[in-house]
């Protein structure tokens, strides 16, 4: 394999496995820009591969950055010499910085995913205290910020929600609501379209 070769090939996969790292956390945000809501949980499998995605992803740039940085040989230097001068660009420095940064806000998406999320200010006129009511809903397939973000996000469009919280460390949604204005049926609906599974409530 030459170099030209070699440097393409690990390029792509340092991205190949930095995306699929994060294609958990990736995935509810694009469901949330197409509007394809319940495709939100599709790759939450691939959470506990998550540790091993990354260390492919650093092992890979790290080998592509010794090979790009490492002495050459006088044979080497001297096959080399005229090509140095056109060399493409995808064999660059500048281009390994660019998929070294790439990847790494890949690697690093579930930890600021939530940030495309709108923010809700809702104001909720209650008739009645009695009718407000609280459900802790158990979900599974939560895995990160994103996920919990695109749940609260789907609750939040019902009628009468005065606030919802999610946590995929817990894994469940926690949702106060005017039980006038909605149900715990309409909700449960809600949370299930997004891919994600209610496993119980109370």
């Amino acid at each position: 394999m030459n170099t030209k070769s070699k440097s393409g090939k690990l390029a792509g996969a340092s991205i190949l496995s930095a995306v699929a790292a994060s294609l958990c956390c990736i995935t509810p945000v694009l469901a949330l820009i197409s509007g394809a809501s319940g495709v939100a949980s599709t790759f939450s499998w691939l959470e506990p591969f998550r540790p091993y995605l990354l260390g492919i992803t650093i092992f890979v740039l790290a080998f592509a950055w010794y090979q790009k940085l490492k002495p050459k040989t006088v044979g080497a230097i001297q096959c080399d010499c005229e090509e140095d001068n056109k060399k493409p660009f995808m064999q660059t420095k500048t281009f390994l910085g660019i998929v070294t940064v790439f990847a790494c806000l890949m690697m690093t998406f579930p930890y600021y995913g939530q940030i495309f999320y709108p923010k809700v200010d809702r104001q909720i006129t209650v008739v009645s205290s009695e009718n407000i009511q609280e459900v802790k809903f158990n979900v599974s397939g939560m895995t990160c910020a994103s996920c919990e973000e695109h749940v609260k996000n789907e609750v939040n469009k019902l009628p009468g929600i005065v606030s919802v919280s999610a946590n995929s460390k817990e894994g469940n949604a926690i949702v106060k609501f005017d039980n006038s204005k909605t149900s715990i049926t309409e909700i449960e609906k809600t949370i299930n379209k997004t891919g994600y599974t209610i496993t119980s409530k109370k």
